[in-house]
């Protein structure tokens, strides 16, 4: 992973310093919170995503740091958004947004967010650009619904959750991607690759941080873990468990779910049902499989270092514990 990220290390550096620069605003909290997140951790993987595709594609200009800034104020926006959706306590190991300075300012600075990175995607001067990252927050909005109709739905099936996944999480890795390979002036079939990609990567990312949930400890997960449990959320290594159960333990898992509140004994009895009947591994093979695929969408281009970085990016997925 850091291999990877040496590549682009000065663009990643200067895409910190436009983030903090496109928080300026007249109104104190939205730097404040804005900032809260952005310091917080995180990988930058989207950003890396951008700028590695558009280097990939041969582009030298210089609207990729601005462009994966603004792919940084989407992702940080739908973070907001989500922790006052699942009421969550911790976001990458410290108190998330809404914990500090309430949901109503939470959702109100991912407004922002939301809004400010239009007005930089238009500054950037690509239709095409703005297409990609307008359709995909458009698609990660239904994603966030398709996710709450799916709350606690005990028969949901693995082809609609991983359609929850396109949706919410991996459309913007697909589209940061893409908007790389515009910039760089990719032919379509370069285009269609990386945001394939992206796609892929992106299901693998979701998968493997749906087995964090029941395996990590708080400390390297940096948010609470049985939380997607207790939020009702019936994520892959639940859904493959649910099949292979028998009906009493379908019924207790069934309980467990629809509680409010879950005790620490019950997580433990559910993560134990999900270890038992090899949840964790099964979803562990379809990350795995996935970020094969990333290899396969690769292969359009002439081995190099940056398809070398790309590929130890999709491995760091895998091999992650937050």
């Amino acid at each position: 992973m850091q291999a990877a990220l040496n590549i682009i290390d000065t663009d990643l550096i200067n895409v910190e310093l436009q983030f903090r620069k496109d928080l300026e605003s007249d109104v104190p909290l939205i730097r404040k919170v804005g900032e809260y997140v952005l310091s917080s951790g995180g990988k930058r993987v989207r950003p890396a995503l951008l700028l590695l595709a558009a280097r990939l594609c041969g582009y030298q200009g210089d609207q990729a740091v601005p462009l994966a800034s603004v792919v940084e104020f989407i992702h940080t926006a739908t973070l907001l958004h989500d922790d006052v959706v699942d009421s969550a306590s911790l976001r990458r190991g410290l108190a998330s947004a809404n914990t500090l300075w309430g949901n109503e300012a939470s959702v109100l600075v991912g407004d922002f967010l939301f809004s400010k990175s239009f007005s930089l995607m238009v500054a950037v001067g690509s239709l095409d650009i703005l297409r990609v990252l307008s359709d995909a927050t458009t698609v990660i909005a239904e994603g966030e619904v398709m996710q709450l109709l799916c709350t606690g739905e005990i028969d949901l099936t693995e082809e609609r959750y991983l359609n929850v996944v396109r949706s919410k999480t991996a459309i913007l890795m697909s589209a940061a991607c893409e908007a790389g390979a515009i910039l760089g002036g990719a032919t379509p079939d370069c285009q269609k690759a990386l945001s394939d990609f992206g796609m892929s990567l992106g299901i693998a990312f979701q998968l493997m941080d749906d087995t964090l949930d029941y395996v990590a400890t708080e400390e390297e997960f940096g948010k609470s873990i049985g939380h997607d449990l207790e939020e009702g959320k019936i994520t892959l290594p639940l859904i493959h468990t649910l099949r292979q159960c028998t009906e009493t333990e379908r019924s207790l898992i069934e309980a467990v779910v629809e509680k409010d509140e879950m005790t620490l004994e019950e997580f433990r009895t559910v993560s134990g049902l999900v270890k038992q009947y090899g949840g964790i591994t099964y979803t562990v093979d379809a990350a795995r499989r996935y970020i094969n695929d990333c290899r396969t969408h690769l292969g359009v281009f002439e081995a190099s270092s940056i398809t070398t970085a790309l590929c130890s990016l999709a491995d760091y997925v895998v091999t992650r514990n937050r």
